[in-house]
């Protein structure tokens, strides 16, 4: 292709400040999944919902001092208001008689004092400054915890990753609508109490971000709509971007796409509101050479593809489960519903209600595992410690675009709950949860679009990070809902073409591990993104070692 120039690095640059305070004008389309202000460190905001939660206070602490400035500017704006008043009355009193008036010493006197006085301090006041910078003071003292460059891309990305996945219609998604298209009919996948739309430049920023992230696929979308949307408004003072950068950014994402034509059409638009533009007008004979040599193929078919993932040749059915709920459920009549009690004891009295979900792999849903209020302490306890999730690469453990969560570790001492869940879990399937046998409580909290994409939670490598305990490898995962979410958040396992839906105070348990200890492969899951809500789940991770006597070896080596 020839030479094109895309949009300079000064526009592509968006101003720090500002570009953190954008992300609060996204973040009220997903009520609970953005926020303006955020207590936590390290840009890390968009990953946990409950962070975005504690936001609200600075927030509110943000509006008085706005509020504060407001007032301060009406009275000072009031008062110029009253010295204008009171010069225009003086000029229509004496206007009829003005050669007259001037002869009057007071008249003349008071003239020249509010020429030599009183204009001056109207005019060089610096009221208006103290009042602007007392508003930036506060504003700075909170600038520690503002939303960084890093939560603007992630709570764009998570707004791309619900599109895809859930396949939103991105122009409904502006107008504040959850819409996709099943069989050639519109369904609306979420209908929430309350519609915001996003203005242009929202939709100007997230286009940006998959520019600067190369994702043209998005990027083309998204700026379509900030184009769209400009060209009917007026620019605003919070507003970062304008027409003319998002005609700019639009016209070379579809250079890059392959669409010279509507490449040179956006060119052409921009040079009308930017007739000087000398890089835009050697483009555009760039874009007219490319047509003469290479004329475009009418194609009934988009030529945006979306770019690949890390989980390409699972994608569609992962986001096929994501879209449904319990795919396989009962259509095998090995499965079924009974109050179980492991013979355990201490369940002989309260049997755990338990679904079967799935035989190959087992999977099994217990409801109503935890009670209410045990869920909540859970949640409390593991509030201070809440940190990036991160996920295991070769020997190391990292955070990762494809897990977007916070996580903590609760010991049987950090609440007397937690010590009752573990016991609980060993009656209900006879398994030594005691640390190193079983890892730590891990509590879970998702972000902005919060996710984890197919993974098995074994070990698939001798040089993972899981075997530093020197317990062998994860051998069985109970997983308990803290929480429902009002759409997305399912549990999709895979190969055995199941969706299970967050179900509150219930339990997910499965085997990662054969009985030979080799891995089961039929156990690649995921955690679909939270399209709305505020989703919380604990891991109890149950190793090999102390489980000798609880799930022996079969007799069969292959089993």
């Amino acid at each position: 292709m020839q030479n094109v120039t895309e949009p300079p690095d000064d526009a592509r640059s968006s101003r720090t400040v500002s570009i953190m305070v954008k992300i609060c004008v996204v973040i009220p389309f997903f009520c609970l999944f953005l926020c303006f202000i955020l207590l936590v460190l390290h840009g890390e905001m968009y990953t946990s919902v409950m962070s975005i939660k504690q936001s609200s206070l600075s927030e509110i602490q943000l509006i008085h001092y706005l509020r504060t400035y407001i007032d301060h500017e009406t009275r000072r704006l009031e008062d110029v208001k009253r010295f204008y008043v009171k010069v225009s009355e003086f000029h229509d009193k004496i206007y009829s008689e003005l050669a007259y008036s001037m002869a009057n010493p007071l008249v003349a006197f008071s003239l020249i004092k509010r020429l030599q006085s009183e204009w001056l301090n109207v005019v060089y006041s610096s009221q208006a400054k103290e009042n602007l910078e007392a508003l930036r003071t506060n504003f700075e003292s909170l600038e520690s915890s503002l939303p960084r460059l890093e939560d603007l891309q992630g709570a764009a990305q998570g707004l791309m990753r619900l599109q895809d996945v859930y396949a939103l219609h991105v122009e409904a998604l502006v107008k504040g609508h959850f819409q996709r298209n099943t069989n050639g009919n519109t369904v609306e996948i979420y209908k929430p109490s309350v519609t915001i739309p996003l203005s242009g430049d929202d939709c100007f920023l997230v286009g940006k971000v998959a520019y600067e992230a190369e994702d043209y696929y998005h990027a083309v979308q998204w700026l379509e709509e900030a184009v769209s949307l400009f060209g009917g408004s007026n620019w605003s003072l919070e507003h970062d971007g304008s027409l003319e950068e998002a005609l700019d950014h639009l016209a070379f994402s579809y250079y890059k796409t392959g669409n010279i034509s509507s490449a040179l059409s956006l060119s052409l638009e921009l040079l009308h509101h930017d007739p000087s533009n000398k890089r835009v007008l050697l483009n555009l004979e760039k874009y007219k050479k490319l047509l003469t040599e290479n004329p475009p193929i009418v194609t009934s078919g988009s030529l945006l593809k979306r770019p690949n993932t890390t989980y390409l040749r699972t994608r569609d059915t992962y986001e096929r489960l994501c879209q449904t709920h319990r795919s396989q459920l009962y259509e095998d009549p090995q499965l079924f519903c009974d109050y179980f009690t492991n013979d355990s004891p201490g369940l002989y009295l309260q049997p755990i209600r338990r679904e079967v979900l799935s035989v190959l792999p087992y999977v099994v849903l217990f409801h109503n595992f935890v009670m209410g209020t045990e869920a909540q302490s859970i949640r409390d306890s593991a509030v201070p410690g809440l940190r990036r999730s991160v996920a295991a690469s070769g020997v190391n453990q990292t955070s990762a675009d494809y897990r977007i969560s916070k996580s903590a570790w609760l010991k049987d001492s950090t609440h007397p709950v937690v010590g009752k869940v573990n016991r609980r879990i060993t009656l209900l399937t006879g398994l030594n949860v005691q640390h190193p046998y079983g890892e730590h409580l891990q509590v879970v909290n998702y972000g902005i679009g919060g996710h984890y994409e197919p993974h098995y939670d074994h070990a698939t490598s001798k040089s993972s990070p899981l075997y530093t305990l020197n317990s062998g490898n994860r051998m069985a995962t109970f997983m308990i809902y803290l929480s429902s979410v009002e759409a997305g958040g399912s549990t999709a396992f895979i190969h055995a073409n199941l969706s299970v839906p967050a179900v509150e105070n219930s339990a997910l348990f499965w085997w990662n591990l054969h009985r030979n200890g080799q891995g089961d492969g039929d156990t690649l899951h995921a955690g679909c993104p939270v399209l709305l809500g505020d989703k919380w789940v604990a891991n109890k991770w149950v190793h090999e070692y102390g489980q000798e006597f609880q799930r022996r070896c079969s007799r069969d080596p292959d089993e």
